[in-house]
């Protein structure tokens, strides 16, 4: 079977008689030339200038989380400790601990300035916050997308009953008020795990943060492409499968999931930031991530406490995640024209 996605860019041969001219080679070099439509997605992204600047700027981010230690080895500090109390350094913060310096406590030794209270370094807080949320915000839209992906090809393409119930369940999904349900629902899931006495591990308030966030965050991409499918099932390319004998697993995974990885993609795209921004706003309520563990979201909160003594403290934090999330919307939109130059028209 070939799929309009196969088809896409599939060039015309040209039947030839026996009287061939002599500058055939000519010819048959200046033909043109058959390409995937990976092919053609790329060349459309490398042409977009906002894309690639975006993409890069994305990838600098990963980069960086991911080197994180080895920066902050280089660095000589790390987000941990309390420099205010270390001898090497005994004029950090005032009477009243706030940091001394302009802007901060912004110096050659603290590129970022310092932590109010506590004298922590502001560079690798950030550094370790952006690899928390950064991968915490992976983990969790690949689970989201999977069972988004396999609710809405299996309720589009067999439709029915099965259809129905998976739409309904769906609603009921949906209709959890989600800001809500994660601050009353972290503490439950982690009480399931840990006694009440004990203090939680880092690790299992980062897996009780992906569960409750996967509960209420698969339902849009499901919606999605059981749309996408729907509109598939009933397509020419589809029904000559079926009459050819192909089995209902060929031809979801050779018909039908290869036409819809552009919404997929897109759709992922965006889902990622809004996980970032999800994570950080259960750290600043205070039912994500705690001390000592660095964060994005409580860096916004311990900022918020200290706003008007040293507003400097939030800048690099909300500059970043400003950066990030723009960067990574704009990306999604530039892929999403790559796939199908028709929608930026």
């Amino acid at each position: 079977m070939t799929s309009p996605i196969e088809a896409e860019d599939a060039t015309a041969s040209v039947a030839l008689d026996d009287e061939t001219p002599a500058n055939s080679k000519a010819v048959e070099t200046d033909a043109p030339v058959g390409r995937s439509p990976g092919q053609l997605m790329w060349m459309r992204f490398k042409r977009d200038r906002t894309g690639v600047i975006t993409a890069v700027v994305v990838l600098f981010y990963f980069v960086i989380a991911a080197l994180a230690p080895v920066i902050s080895s280089l660095y000589g500090k790390n987000p941990y400790t309390l420099y205010a109390q270390e001898p090497d350094y005994p004029f950090l913060l005032d009477d009243f601990a706030m940091p001394t310096g302009s802007f901060g406590g912004i110096s050659g030794d603290f590129w970022f300035g310092v932590e109010p209270n506590l004298g922590r370094d502001v560079f690798t807080m950030l550094l370790y916050g952006m690899r928390t949320s950064l991968f915490m915000a992976l983990v969790l839209t690949a689970l989201s997308v999977l069972t988004g992906v396999i609710i809405g090809m299996v309720g589009g393409y067999f439709g029915g009953k099965v259809d129905y119930w998976l739409g309904r369940t769906t609603d009921f999904f949906l209709s959890f008020p989600s800001q809500l349900f994660f601050i009353a629902f972290m503490p439950v899931v982690t009480a399931l795990f840990v006694s009440p006495t004990e203090e939680t591990p880092t690790y299992m308030r980062a897996v009780a943060i992906i569960l409750v966030m996967w509960f209420l965050g698969w339902m849009g991409m499901a919606r999605l492409v059981r749309s996408s499918v729907l509109s598939l099932r009933e397509r020419e390319f589809v029904e000559a499968a079926k009459v050819s004998g192909a089995s209902r697993w060929r031809i979801v995974r050779k018909e039908i999931l290869p036409n819809i990885v552009t919404p997929i993609l897109v759709q992922g795209t965006y889902m990622l930031p809004s996980a970032i921004l999800s994570i950080a706003f259960l750290s600043f309520v205070g039912v994500g991530f705690v001390e000592p563990t660095p964060d994005w979201g409580r860096m916004f909160a311990t900022g918020a406490e200290i706003y008007v003594e040293d507003p400097a403290f939030m800048f690099f934090p909300g500059i970043a995640m400003v950066v990030f999330v723009l960067c990574f919307n704009l990306l999604g939109d530039s892929v999403r024209d790559a796939f199908d130059p028709k929608t930026g028209r």
